[in-house]
Parts: structure tokens; C-alpha cells; sequence
């Protein structure tokens, strides 16, 4: 697992550019991304605090049928929510106070669980890569400038979901919005 691999060559889907509009609509995205996810999945979920990683992350768990409330695990690092049918498991991370890389990671043995659940790390970006040639990148990004009445402006988001690897190249992400 040390090998780092050569993603230069992985091909990938073409991005699907969403614009959210409340942590409601953050969430049913997140319920609707759940339907294409499968055990063995890895998505890395990256933007500022506060941004809305862990709300999507309820809603992947809502539409995985998983056990359990899914909270922000900041300060446990990890939670697995088991399936209440059979579905695969969710195992949540949260990266945020991991600095170590890949090597810190590794304590957590989330390459043990990836192939029968669906990992999701949250500030994953640039520390668990290495776990699979396939993953699911998504960037939530505050939007800027979009028609959105002035009460609702700071819950605008602007979210890009990137399939990288074999296994996402014939995902049409684009049905997501």
C-alpha cells in the first residue's frame, strides 16, 4: 500500500458542476449520490469548514441505509455506520487533524474495510489517494455571484464531483443534478 500509484494515466468521468442551494438540497444530493455507490467506493470530500461535507455525508448515509446518526467524527477520526440491510457499511472519516499522510492513515485500517464499504473522507485530499485507483473527488465550494436572494446567499454552494479511475469512467455524473 506504500506504492504510490500513477493516476496520470486513470481516466475519469467528466465532472458534474452542481449549484446547492440549501443544507437540505446538500443533503438530498448526497442521498442521490448514495445510488451510485457500491462497496469498494472511496470519495474525498474536500472544502472550508463549514462548507458542507458532513451534511452530505448524512444524506450518503440516509440513502446507503445505514445505522446510526452520522455527526462530524473531528475528534474521534473515524465512524463506522453498519448497514441496516444489506447494503455496505459507511465508514466516515474526518482527516482534518491528520498530518502525517497516507502513514498516519494507515493506523486507522480503512484499507481492511474499503472493499465492502463506502469510505468517505473528509479533508481526504492529499492523504488517502493511495488507498484506490477509483475514487470519487467532490469539492464544495461557497458560490460567489449566483442569483440567490441576500438571505440565502451564505448556504449557496457550488459543488464539483470528479469520478477518478476505471471504475468511474462510464459513471454519468451529470444525472446527479
Amino acid at each position: 500500500m506504500n506504492v504510490p500509484h500513477d493516476t496520470s494515466a486513470t481516466p475519469a468521468a467528466p465532472a458534474a458542476q452542481l449549484t446547492v442551494k440549501s443544507a437540505e438540497d446538500m443533503r438530498e444530493l448526497g442521498r442521490r449520490l448514495a445510488g451510485l455507490l457500491r462497496p469498494g467506493d472511496l470519495v474525498l470530500l474536500s472544502g472550508e469548514l463549514g462548507a458542507g461535507k458532513t451534511t452530505m455525508t448524512r444524506g450518503l448515509g440516509e440513502g446507503l441505509g445505514v445505522r446510526g446518526a452520522v455527526t462530524s467524527p473531528t475528534f474521534v477520526i473515524a465512524r463506522v455506520h453498519p448497514p441496516l440491510g444489506d447494503g455496505p457499511a459507511l465508514v466516515h472519516v474526518d482527516a482534518y487533524r491528520l498530518s502525517g499522510g497516507l502513514d498516519e492513515m494507515e493506523d486507522l485500517d480503512l484499507d481492511v474495510s474499503l472493499p465492502e464499504s463506502v469510505i468517505v473522507v473528509e479533508w481526504g485530499d492529499g492523504k488517502v489517494e493511495e488507498l484506490s485507483d477509483d475514487r470519487l473527488r467532490v469539492v464544495i465550494e461557497r458560490a460567489v455571484g449566483l442569483d440567490a436572494p441576500a438571505d440565502d446567499a451564505d448556504d449557496v454552494r457550488s459543488v464539483t464531483v470528479t469520478g477518478v479511475g476505471q471504475r468511474w469512467a462510464d459513471v454519468d455524473l451529470t444525472a446527479l443534478g
